[in-house]
C-alpha cells in the first residue's frame, strides 16, 4: 500500500511540476479538501529528485555542452581576453551566466520565505486566487510575439525578470513553469528559448530547495526504500513525458491551453473556501 501511495504521489508530482498548473497549489488543495497529509520529507525529496532527473534527460545536450565549456573556462578566458567578450560571443557561457544571474532573485526569495512559507501560504483562499492569476497570465501569452529574441539577444534584465517570476512561484497556486515561461514571452524572448531557459533555470532552484530540505531533522520516512524508489521513478517518467508535451505546446504558442483548467480549479477552490 505504501508503494502504491508513493507511485501515485510520483505521478502527481511529475505532472504538476512541469505542466503550468502549480504542484504546490495542488498539494494544498488535496490536503485541505480531501484530508490528505503532506508527503513525508524524505519521500518528497526523492520525488523532486525524480523530476530533476527528467530535466537532465530532456536537456542533456545543453547541460553537457555547458559543463564542457565551463571545464575549458581558463582557456576560453584567455582566448576571448575577458569575461565580457566570452559572455557576448560564447552561447554556453552566456546561457550559464544568465542562469546564475536569474537564480539570484529566486535564491533571495527562497531564503527569505523558506521557513515561513508553510505557515503563511497554506490557505485554500490564497491558492484559489493564485490559480486564477496563473490562468490569466497563461491566457495572455496568446498575444506575445511569434518571433521573439534569440538567446544571443537575451539581456541580464531578462534573466532577472524570469528569475523573479520563479521566486514568486513559492506562492502555492503560482505555477513555476507557467510564471517563468510567461515572463520570458512577455519580455520578448523566443518561444523555444523561453521554454529551454525556464527549465534550465529551475535546476539550481530545485537543487537549492533539496539542500535546504536535507538540513531538516525530519528527513526520514516510514515508507520502505523500495516504495520511495518507485515513487521517484514514477515522478521521473511522468515528468519526462509532461515536459516533452509542454515544450511542444510552448513552441506552438499553445501555453494558454492550460488556462481553463487553472481558472476552473481556482474557482472551485474559492467556492469550497467560502461555501464548502
Amino acid at each position: 500500500m505504501e508503494t502504491l501511495y508513493a507511485i501515485a504521489l510520483g505521478i502527481i508530482q511529475g505532472l504538476t511540476e512541469f505542466l503550468p498548473v502549480s504542484s504546490s497549489g495542488h498539494l494544498v488543495l488535496f490536503q485541505n479538501v480531501f484530508g490528505l497529509t503532506e508527503p513525508e520529507l524524505l519521500l518528497d525529496i526523492w520525488l523532486h529528485v525524480g523530476t530533476l532527473m527528467a530535466i537532465f534527460v530532456v536537456f542533456y545536450k545543453e547541460i553537457l555542452s555547458i559543463l564542457t565549456t565551463l571545464m575549458n573556462f581558463p582557456r576560453l578566458y584567455r582566448q576571448h581576453k575577458g569575461l565580457a567578450s566570452m559572455f557576448r560571443e560564447n552561447q554556453d557561457v552566456r546561457l550559464a551566466g544568465l542562469i546564475i544571474i536569474g537564480s539570484i532573485p529566486t535564491g533571495i526569495l527562497g531564503v527569505l520565505f523558506h521557513e515561513i512559507a508553510d505557515q503563511i501560504f497554506s490557505s485554500v483562499q490564497l491558492v484559489g486566487i493564485m490559480l486564477l492569476i496563473t490562468g490569466t497570465f497563461l491566457w495572455l501569452t496568446r498575444w506575445t510575439n511569434v518571433h521573439g529574441r534569440p538567446l544571443n539577444q537575451m539581456k541580464v534584465s531578462d534573466s532577472l525578470g524570469v528569475g523573479l517570476a520563479q521566486g514568486l512561484a513559492i506562492l502555492p497556486g503560482i505555477s513555476r513553469s507557467g510564471a517563468t515561461i510567461s515572463a520570458a514571452l512577455f519580455l520578448g524572448i523566443d518561444r523555444e528559448v523561453a521554454g529551454r531557459f525556464s527549465f534550465l533555470l529551475c535546476i539550481p532552484a530545485i537543487t537549492g530547495a533539496l539542500i535546504l530540505s536535507l538540513k531538516s531533522p525530519a528527513a526520514y520516512s516510514t515508507i520502505p526504500a523500495a516504495g520511495i524508489f518507485a515513487g521517484s521513478v514514477a515522478a521521473g517518467l511522468t515528468g519526462f513525458f509532461a515536459l516533452k508535451v509542454l515544450l511542444k505546446l510552448v513552441r506552438k504558442g499553445r501555453l494558454y491551453y492550460f488556462s481553463p483548467y487553472c481558472w476552473l480549479l481556482g474557482a472551485m477552490a474559492l467556492g469550497w473556501y467560502y461555501w464548502g
